[in-house]
């Protein structure tokens, strides 16, 4: 061993040699000054700071470590999603002066440490509600001096801990679209500077702290098309029947009384059966001592009435209605006086008598014949102050009204109402204490009266022309009514209160409604408009909340 040697050329000095090359560099290095960070040509920048002026856009070969960013001036006008997430230790951002008009939904994803953020006169119209997701560290926000006409509803809500807000300088709009903000200031520990409204003028130059919240009516409502059944109809009667609703739709165009019924977990309207009828105008259900009956009244080969076997699950028909006594029916009324049936069909005909049926035991049998050759041509009856009344229009007269005698059990004509020559439909409803009658007419205004105590005076026209169909009803406390046309629009209008009067609030695009029915559906408030040139449709009623 000892007399071993290295051989020539060994590496072992070389390795010495580059060991100890190793070690002076290490020295020299460590002597050597910390390189300095990165900065863009438009920024000024130290180990934790920026300031950049006229950037083309977010600066991104950013040290990591910066916690203060002033952008001003800038050459770009929208903050891109994520424009800041390369900067998580952010806690101050200045972005002032700037030429800043769309700042994006998640333009602040990642700065969770953000306590600082000012985004002062630029030229933002509009902010979404999730602009300021994710900043749970913001306690200072101004967006002072933009041109903010509003703010989405809880656009503050993800700022827990802010503490100072500053919203002057901006062009608030103080319409339903900031009755939330009143709200929100009336109730945040928030110090907020005193903000003003730039409109409306009644608002103008207000504090929108001080705006009093009665002052908002943000809430409206809207009838938008939820359901089309593809066929005409010239009728449709909603009804109740061991606990399930349906509705009965006449359609002459295919030979049948169609019934459907409510189907509440697809909210839908679904075919349930049909009764045959060539030429049906009006299938009237009447649930008579648990038992169902659809009367069905018909222009050619007479009028029956049918019943339903809840055993075999079909209609069959139970009677015949008199030929001769009803010719020509065009519309059916069903009621009760002093806990008896009755049905009353109008006869458009100049030889058929309106006549009023009465159920007894088993079958509906002629009780009276009210009004001869004079072509009626719609019933309403009326249960007011204890004093039933039924009320007859006609294209030939003007309508008659009838009042129930308890000793003779008949109606007895009472009187016209002679406002109107003619009527093709005749509603009524109560607002208050009042009662009135609406009342349609092919050619001519229709008319709105109320009722005096003694005779019924005018107290609206409403313009239509080719109108055959008239329906007042009341959702949720407020009163509507809808009237068609056969050359324009159906409108809709909405009961003003104050005015005692009917004003303009929609249109629908019903062709040649021939009636409109309520329906109350679950939580769905339906209208029903059959057409007798198109499809069948359904309208639902929404209310909107402007504020939100």
């Amino acid at each position: 061993m000892a007399g071993l040697r290295p051989r020539r050329g060994s590496g072992l000095p070389l390795l010495v040699l580059s060991t100890l090359g190793f070690c002076l560099m290490l020295q020299v290095s460590a002597k050597r000054p910390p390189k300095t960070p990165p900065c863009p040509p438009s920024c000024s920048c130290t180990r934790d700071t920026a300031f950049c002026v006229d950037s083309k856009a977010v600066p991104r070969n950013l040290p990591s470590e910066v916690i203060s960013l002033t952008l001003v001036n800038a050459a770009f006008s929208e903050i891109q999603d994520g424009a800041f997430s390369h900067l998580p230790l952010l806690q101050f951002l200045l972005l002032n002066s700037n030429k800043f008009t769309l700042i994006g939904d998640n333009s602040f994803t990642g700065l969770s440490h953000l306590q600082y953020l000012f985004i002062e006169n630029n030229d933002i119209w509009a902010l979404s509600k999730f602009t300021f997701r994710g900043l749970k560290s913001l306690t200072h926000l101004s967006l002072a001096n933009n041109n903010l006409q509003t703010l989405p509803r809880d656009i503050f809500r993800p700022l827990d801990i802010l503490s100072d807000l500053d919203l002057r300088g901006n062009s608030l709009h103080c319409d339903c679209k900031v009755k939330w903000l009143v709200e929100w200031l009336a109730h945040t520990n928030t110090t907020v500077a005193p903000i003003y409204c730039a409109s409306p003028p009644r608002f103008q130059e207000h504090k929108v702290q001080d705006l009093p919240l009665r002052e908002f009516d943000c809430i409206t409502t809207d009838f938008v098309l939820y359901q089309t059944l593809s066929f005409p109809a010239v009728s449709a009667e909603p009804f109740l029947y061991s606990s399930d609703l349906y509705v009965a739709l006449a359609q002459p165009g295919a030979s049948a009384c169609a019934v459907l019924k409510w189907d509440y977990v697809e909210r839908q309207l679904r075919d349930y059966d049909r009764i045959p009828a060539p030429s049906a105008v009006h299938c009237k259900p009447m649930v008579v001592d648990s038992q169902l009956y659809v009367v069905v009244a018909q222009l050619f080969g007479g009028s029956y009435i049918y019943h339903w076997d809840p055993n075999t699950t079909r209609f069959t028909k139970l009677q015949d209605i008199d030929p001769q006594r009803v010719r020509k029916p065009n519309d059916l009324e069903a009621f009760r006086i002093d806990g008896d049936w009755y049905f009353a069909v109008a006869d458009s005909s100049k030889a058929g008598a309106t006549s009023l049926y009465r159920w007894h035991q088993n079958g509906f049998y002629s009780h009276q014949a009210l009004h001869a050759w004079h072509r009626d041509t719609d019933l309403e009856f009326v249960d007011g102050e204890g004093k039933p009344r039924l009320i007859v229009s006609s294209s030939s007269q003007a309508p008659v009204i009838y009042q129930w005698s308890r000793t003779q059990k008949q109606f007895v004509a009472q009187g016209e109402v002679t406002q109107v020559p003619d009527a093709q439909s005749v509603k009524h409803f109560r607002a208050g204490r009042d009662s009135y009658l609406c009342l349609s007419r092919y050619i001519g205004d229709s008319k709105i009266l109320r009722w005096e105590g003694s005779r019924f005076s005018e107290v609206q026209a409403l313009p239509s022309r080719g109108s055959l169909a008239l329906q007042p009803f009341l959702v949720g406390g407020r009163r509507y009514l809808a009237l068609g046309s056969d050359f324009s629009f159906t409108q809709i209008y909405q009961w003003d209160e104050g005015r005692q009067k009917f004003v303009r609030f929609q249109e629908l695009a019903v062709q040649a409604p021939r009636a409109f029915c309520y329906m109350p559906a679950g939580d769905a408030q339906l209208l029903l408009a059959p057409s007798f040139k198109g499809q069948t449709l359904v309208y639902r009623h929404v209310v909107v909340d402007l504020s939100a």
